[in-house]
């Protein structure tokens, strides 16, 4: 499923991030860039050490919750790993919107700042850190729509979801933001 805005596209597809081939791919990493499961154990693995010791010379202090740092991609078809850490879902009490709006806009802000035109993301947060996926793909959408029309760049963000169930949240909140554009 794609839909422009102005010369950009955003594009969901169902699949494997590791395999994009594309100038960055996101990582859903932790506060401390240490490695951990889903996302983040595939990107570790498919790109090789590398990446774990690049992040560790770079940003040896971590990452804080809504925030994203970049680095080398390994092995993986992609240039650039972005490590976006978004919130640990608590019920929406702690902010945690704003902070998934923050890793997905300081992202895509890097993938700018380092000449990306094409970026994939995962559904940031929503594996071991709870949050729901149908306000996640929302959340995700508005904000990539919303950097896209202030900055017009980069030319392809693509979501990237595993399950069918991401992919049918995606896909509402997708269909959902371009009726209210209209």
């Amino acid at each position: 499923m794609k839909r422009s805005i102005g010369d950009q596209t955003i594009e969901l597809v169902q699949g494997d991030i590791t395999l994009q081939n594309v100038d960055a791919i996101v990582n859903a990493a932790n506060s401390s860039l240490a490695g951990g499961g889903g996302v983040d154990g595939a990107i570790h693995r498919r790109g090789g050490p590398s990446i774990m010791q690049e992040t560790d010379e770079m940003h040896s202090q971590g990452c804080p919750t809504g925030e994203a740092v970049i680095s080398g991609a390994g092995k993986l078809p992609a240039r650039y790993v972005i490590h976006a850490v978004g919130p640990i879902w608590d019920g929406g009490r702690r902010g945690e919107a704003e902070l998934l709006a923050g890793a997905y806009r300081n992202s895509l802000q890097l993938a700018v700042e380092h000449g990306c035109r094409s970026v994939a993301f995962p559904a940031l947060s929503t594996g071991a850190y709870g949050y729901p996926m149908d306000l996640a793909a929302r959340t995700a959408l508005a904000t990539t729509i919303e950097f896209l029309q202030a900055h017009g760049e980069p030319a392809l963000v693509r979501f990237v979801l595993f399950s069918d169930g991401a992919y049918g949240a995606f896909a509402a909140a997708l269909e959902e933001a371009f009726k209210t554009e209209d």
